[in-house]
C-alpha cells in the first residue's frame, strides 16, 4: 500500500492530466484497470446507487468499506475512495472511518464540504490527516468544494470563495482540491492559477479534452457517474425490448465484456495483505 500511495501522489505531479475512471464495484473496477487506467477511483453516487441508496451520506459505512475492499482486491492499482462528506461530522467517528478506508487498501479519498461550514470541513480534513498518518499511510486527501456545483456563491463571487476554501483546506492538510461543476476554460484556468495544489475537475459534456486541461494547469480529471450512466443506460434501453419479445435481439450489439472469470482468476481472489 505504501508504494501505491507514493505512486498516486506522483500521478498528480504532471505534466499530463491523471484521467481517473470512477468505478462502483469490483467488476467495473477490473474492466477499468484492464482498459489501461493508471489508478481507479470510486464514485460516491454510483456506489450508493449500486447498493440501493441515494447519494448524499446515506450509504452505510460498512457498505463503503466492503466496496472499497473489493475494488482493491481485483486491481493492482492505486485506489481512491469517494467518502462523500465522511458520513458524519463527528471527528472521532470520521477518524474511525478513515482507519477502515485505509485498512481496506485505499490510498486516497475524496472528502466534500457540500453545505457544511468551511471551518468544519477544514477540521474534518485535519482529523482525516491525523488518522491516516497514524496508520502509516500518506493518504491523498482530495478536498472537494461544491461552490460551483451547488451554486453556493453567485456570479463573480464564486471564484474568490472557491480559492478561499481551497487555501483553508490545504492548510488543514489536504493534498489536492476538487472543484466539480466548471467546464468553462477561463474559469478552470483561473482556478488552476489560484490553487496551490493539484486541481481536480469533473467530467461534463462540455469539459475540454485532457490535453487542453493540462495546458490550463489541471492535474486530475474524474469521470464521476458517466461510466455508471453509460452502463445502466444501455440496460434501460435494452430491457423493454427483451421483456416484450423474450429474444436476444435487444441485447445484441451493445458491446462485449471480457471473460470475468478469467480476469478475476488471474488477479486472485485472496484478501489483500495488510500493509
Amino acid at each position: 500500500m505504501t508504494d501505491h500511495a507514493a505512486t498516486f501522489h506522483t500521478l498528480h505531479s504532471g505534466p499530463e492530466v491523471l484521467i481517473l475512471p470512477n468505478a462502483w464495484d469490483a467488476a467495473s473496477a477490473a474492466l477499468m484497470a484492464g482498459a489501461g487506467a493508471k489508478a481507479v477511483a470510486t464514485s460516491s453516487a454510483a456506489v450508493a446507487w449500486a447498493q440501493g441508496y441515494p447519494d448524499g451520506d446515506a450509504l452505510p459505512v460498512s457498505r463503503l468499506i466492503a466496496v472499497t475492499r473489493d475494488v482493491v482486491r481485483v486491481t493492482n492499482l492505486p485506489v481512491t475512495a469517494d467518502i462523500e462528506g465522511g458520513y458524519t461530522d463527528d471527528l472521532a467517528s470520521l477518524a474511525e472511518t478513515i482507519r477502515q478506508v485505509v485498512g481496506a487498501g485505499a490510498v486516497g479519498i475524496n472528502l466534500e464540504d457540500g453545505l457544511r461550514a468551511p471551518d468544519l470541513h477544514a477540521r474534518k480534513i485535519a482529523a482525516a490527516r491525523v488518522a491516516a498518518d497514524a496508520e502509516g499511510v500518506a493518504l491523498y486527501i482530495n478536498a472537494r468544494t461544491d461552490i460551483y456545483l451547488r451554486d453556493l456563491a453567485q456570479g463573480e463571487a464564486a471564484l474568490p470563495e472557491t480559492l478561499r476554501r481551497a487555501a483553508l483546506y490545504l492548510d488543514a492538510g489536504a493534498s489536492g482540491i476538487f472543484v466539480p461543476g466548471p467546464a468553462d476554460e477561463t474559469v478552470i484556468g483561473a482556478l488552476a492559477d489560484g490553487i496551490k495544489a493539484p486541481l481536480n475537475i469533473m467530467l461534463r459534456p462540455t469539459t475540454p479534452a485532457a490535453q487542453h486541461l493540462a495546458a490550463l494547469g489541471v492535474r486530475r480529471l474524474s469521470s464521476a457517474t458517466a461510466p455508471f450512466r453509460a452502463a445502466y443506460g444501455a440496460l434501460v434501453e435494452a430491457l423493454p425490448g427483451y421483456l416484450e419479445t423474450g429474444t436476444f435481439g435487444p441485447f445484441a450489439g451493445r458491446g462485449q465484456v471480457p471473460d470475468l472469470d478469467a480476469v478475476f482468476g488471474s488477479r486472485g481472489m485472496a484478501e489483500p495483505t495488510p500493509a
